[in-house]
Parts: structure tokens; sequence; C-alpha cells
């Protein structure tokens, strides 16, 4: 897991109407939950850009008026028409404490059936797990190399060290559909 280090102050006033002027301030209102209490804080904008706008997971390293965490992004909302960032939420984190995550899939060789004419379909970008945070990979890595024409890789069939998959056991990760280039190669034979 990739690392970012990003400094907070905590706020003074809660509620729409402080939050609203911070807003204006290019400053967003964030909490942070765990070991039993909330600390609330804002951060610039410009520090969350990297945290929010990649498809990468971080373990944030958060300094706020002095204190620091260790943390990883919870939620995240976003204004319904401007799409600027409203609130952010993290999550302390701990050496002894498991936590979930959605981490990203990772697609790893050439399937059988697209040799044969088929065409792979990934259904699954990120899954959910459970595991201690520095178990937690940054990318969750998948061989397709075996995967037939019109067969699919599902949840249930893959397993990872030290991780518990948290994601639908039938949820489907990736399938390799049959084109009619295929379906017709394999009507001739």
């Amino acid at each position: 897991m990739k690392n970012l280090a990003i400094t907070g102050t905590a706020r003074k006033e809660l509620g729409k109407k402080a939050a609203k002027a911070e807003r204006k301030a290019n400053l967003i209102p964030c909490v942070l939950y765990g070991n039993g209490e909330n600390t609330n804080f804002t951060v610039s904008e410009g520090e969350l850009r990297k945290l929010i706008y990649t498809p990468d997971i971080y373990l944030v390293e958060l300094s706020i008026d002095g204190k620091k965490a260790n943390a990883v992004l919870k939620d995240a909302q976003f204004h319904p028409v401007k799409d600027t960032i409203l609130h952010v939420d993290f999550y302390q984190v701990s050496e002894d404490k498991p936590i979930v995550m959605e981490v990203p899939i990772k697609l790893e060789g050439l399937a059988e059936g697209v040799k044969a004419g088929g065409k792979l379909n990934q259904a699954m970008r990120k899954m959910k797990v459970k595991g201690l945070y520095n178990n937690i990979p940054e990318i969750l890595t998948i061989n397709i190399e075996s995967l037939g024409l019109g067969k699919a890789i599902q949840v249930g069939s893959l397993s990872f060290d030290n991780l518990e998959i948290i994601s639908p056991k039938n949820a489907i990760v990736a399938v390799v559909k049959a084109t009619r280039a295929a379906k017709n190669a394999a009507a001739d034979k």
C-alpha cells in the first residue's frame, strides 16, 4: 500500500453553517473515526486530490494540529451537480485490528477462450477484502490463462494470503464470452 501524508487543522465549529464557510475557503470538512473518538478537521482541497481521484489505495499519514494518526479513506461525498468534494471520512488503522477495503483487480495472462476467438469481459474492477492494513496489497492479481470460452471466474473460487474476501461469493470477476466468429468456428468443426 502506498503512503500519503496529509496535514489538517482541527475544526472549532461544527454544523452546516461552519462547513459551508469552510468550503468557500477551499477547505474540505473531514472526520477521523477510530479508537473510540471522532476527530473533526479540515484539509485543503489540493491535498485530497491525489487521494480521491486515483484508483490506487493509500495509507494516509494524518497530521492534525501536530497529532499524528495512520488512516485509510473510508468514504467521500461529492456535490450532485458540481462534482466537488463535500466531505471525507477516514478510518484510523492499528497494527492488530483488521479493516475492510476495496482493492483494485488486475487480470494477468491471455485467456484460452480469447485465443479461441472469445471476448474477455472484466465484470469487477475492485474487490472488498478484510485483513490487517499491512497485509492488504495495492492490487489483487488474478491469472486468467486457463479461462476457457464461455467460462467465468467467480469470487468464491479465489483466495489470497492473509486476506478474507468480503465480496459476494457468486459475483463474477471475469468472463470470456463467445463471439459470433467463435460460435461459427465451433459449428464448422
